[in-house]
């Protein structure tokens, strides 16, 4: 049995949505014959790229009420808040078929019946396709986890200026209707 359930690699900050009012936001992700899935609740490692893609924070979600959508909304508010622009995670929920996290796995959970060998080549395929370190010619070795892509929400999504132009074309046309 893996240990690692799922990954984002390089995922953008903006396109996190971090929500408003009651409203907690999200952290969707979506992957081949899968629903939509929300890793708010994710736990496992994750690794914070600045502008140019170098490594400038690795950290840890899921110990005390630290997930990783929590630990993501602390480094935008708090001291590295101008420090990063990218992330990758990677997490040891599983998701369901209904694109929530299961509940079976849970940072007190144990893990049993996986060879070391397993483990190596999972953690091994996890710097490999992390850090890319040039001179490896293999990608990483992660048979069982599923490779999620960032979802992005309309709602974070820029507008061109050609958009901004028709939607004030379209106001114009509504305002000499009246």
């Amino acid at each position: 049995m893996p240990i690692i359930k799922n990954y984002g690699f390089l995922w953008d900050r903006d396109y996190i949505y971090r929500g408003a009012g009651s409203n907690s936001g999200h952290l969707k992700g979506v992957a081949p014959g899968v629903e939509i899935a929300d890793f708010r609740e994710q736990i496992g490692v994750y690794v914070l790229y600045d502008l140019n893609q170098k490594i400038v924070y690795v950290g840890q979600a899921g110990n005390g009420n630290a997930t990783l959508f929590t630990r993501l909304k602390n480094h935008m508010d708090g001291k590295l808040w101008n420090r990063w622009q990218y992330f990758s995670w990677i997490g040891f929920r599983d998701v369901n078929v209904d694109g929530s996290l299961s509940s079976l796995q849970s940072v007190d959970s144990g893990v049993s019946g996986f060879k070391y060998s397993d483990a190596l080549n999972e953690i091994e395929g996890i710097l490999i396709e992390v850090i890319e370190p040039k001179l490896n010619k293999q990608s990483g070795r992660l048979k069982k986890a599923k490779e999620y892509f960032q979802y992005r929400d309309e709602r974070l999504v820029e507008k061109s200026n050609s958009d901004l132009f028709n939607e004030l074309k379209q106001i114009r046309i509504q305002l000499q209707k009246q």
